[in-house]
């Protein structure tokens, strides 16, 4: 298969940096990282909004996955707009009783976790990166030790396959951060929604996923079903996923085979638009698909695997 050509010897030791229970595509995420032996997932931090709400998304999926040697990190919270589209999920879920390590301070885990490993971390972000902006305050070093893997921006191509670019939410939530973020020295991968906009699963691959008696892969359908009906029943659950876009970051984290990739320098707007500047840092961006077909066969034989 074409991503077997960049797998690399050894699994990639990974932070991911998620808001999750926000856009469903998150949970599919880090369902399929947790299925993917290419990555050693090493913490996972909550992003933005209720962030201990989050958590227990985290925590609860890493419990029914057997992965709670991974360490959960609460990252910063923010009061404003606040949202549970999956809180029926986790309800009645304690997050003290979480068998592995919860971090109070999400941000104080990064650092450490980049600034302690004896290798480089991936840092794979798929929501807006107040968490990261703050842990490059604290510590500017980890730029040096670690790399980028994020969900942003929107180059050539809009939301849902549109011509015309547009602020994407992952960097206008969060403008002046992640305007540092992408400043910062460390080395990037971005896929923007010109391939990440594109990804959804529909008919047979769709009904494989939807029909996997695998754990978490029915928990994602659970968490899918409580999503949709939180915000009116906008989606046909029963045979498409929504747009998955996350997925894509995970993918890209230890393959690209399957996309065309660019270098190119990207600026963040202060209206929280990225646009090509050759003159702004250059980083990797995956702006269109070899095949897209490819990567929706590998995300079901991850997620029914």
């Amino acid at each position: 298969m074409p991503e077997a050509a960049s797998r690399p010897r050894k699994p990639v030791p990974v932070i991911l940096d998620t808001d999750i229970g926000g856009d469903i595509d998150d949970t599919w995420a880090l369902a399929m990282m947790l299925k993917c032996p290419e990555l050693d997932v090493k913490l996972v931090v909550s992003d933005t909004g209720d962030t201990v709400y989050r958590a227990k998304i985290i925590a609860r999926l890493l419990e029914i996955a057997g992965r709670t040697d991974i360490h959960v990190g609460v990252g910063i919270p923010f009061d404003a707009r606040r949202s549970y589209p999956q809180g029926p999920w986790v309800r009645e879920y304690d997050l003290a009783s979480y068998p592995g390590r919860v971090h109070a301070d999400g941000v104080r885990a990064i650092v450490d976790t980049i600034m302690g490993s004896p290798e480089p971390i991936t840092l794979i972000c798929i929501g807006p990166v107040p968490n990261i902006h703050a842990a490059l305050s604290r510590q500017p070093y980890i730029a040096t030790r670690a790399s980028f893997v994020g969900m942003h921006g929107s180059l050539r191509v809009g939301y849902g396959g549109s011509p015309t670019p547009c602020a994407e939410c992952n960097v206008v939530n969060h403008t002046d951060a992640c305007q540092d973020v992408f400043t910062a020295p460390w080395d990037m991968t971005i896929t923007p929604l010109d391939t990440c906009g594109l990804v959804s699963l529909s008919g047979a691959k769709y009904h494989a996923v939807r029909d996997c008696r695998d754990p978490v892969t029915q928990a994602v359908i659970e968490n899918y079903r409580i999503w949709d009906a939180s915000g009116g029943g906008k989606h046909d659950v029963e045979n498409a996923s929504s747009v998955l876009f996350d997925t894509v970051a995970i993918y890209l984290a230890f393959a690209d085979g399957l996309v065309v990739i660019e270098e190119l320098g990207v600026r963040v707007t202060d209206g929280g638009y990225t646009v090509v500047d050759d003159s702004a840092k250059h980083m990797r961006c995956a702006t269109a698909w070899r095949n897209l077909g490819a990567f929706e066969d590998l995300l079901v034989k991850r997620l029914t695997s």
